[in-house]
């Protein structure tokens, strides 16, 4: 198996998830919670395990793509920051984050997604997309701390009505 870099921040270290019993534990538990699959329509169909390795699978077939822990400064998972293809789309790609509650209002969605977009925006991505539910007001924060743009909602990719973000990449000048 490929060797998944880590992308580290001031306070962050964001490293793939492994099928350790600490990893798993922790995915078990934050997706395990009302509170957070509220915001994502739902948990996962799958056990902790095959959720690692059908991340492991996406950046196999392309290194750009993954799904990082957030390790806080403590070595405690915070949760989970994303750069995935949207489902249906046409090549669109999405920054995504689940935090466990234990880890809100802190910053680290904000810090994480910058990071992975940075890195997105450095492999050549021209954009990204985020994308939200309705009500979900600390996500759409994020958004636009990260100075994602406002698209309206959508049901383009999920089949459900979505707000749409999106963030186009600095022009560079040479």
């Amino acid at each position: 198996m490929d060797v998944v870099e880590q992308v580290c921040t001031e306070r962050l270290r964001l490293r793939p998830w492994t099928t350790g019993a600490a990893d798993l534990a922790r995915l078990a538990d934050i997706y395990g919670r009302d509170e957070v699959t509220r915001w994502l329509g739902g948990g996962p169909s799958v056990p902790p395990d095959e959720l690692v390795a059908r991340w492991t699978a996406v950046h196999q077939l392309d290194p750009r793509f993954l799904c990082w822990a957030i390790e806080r400064p403590d070595g405690v998972s915070a949760g989970t920051v994303l750069l995935k293809p949207l489902p249906n789309g046409v090549g669109e790609i999405e920054v995504g984050w689940h935090l466990h509650p234990d880890s809100w209002g802190r910053g680290y969605a904000t810090e994480a997604a910058r990071a992975v977009v940075d890195r997105a925006f450095e492999f050549g991505l021209p954009e990204v997309y985020a994308v939200v539910r309705p009500g979900n007001a600390p996500s759409m924060a994020v958004c636009r701390r990260l100075g994602m743009t406002p698209l309206g909602r959508m049901t383009r990719w999920y089949d459900v009505e979505l707000e749409a973000f999106r963030l186009m990449a600095p022009v560079v000048v040479e």
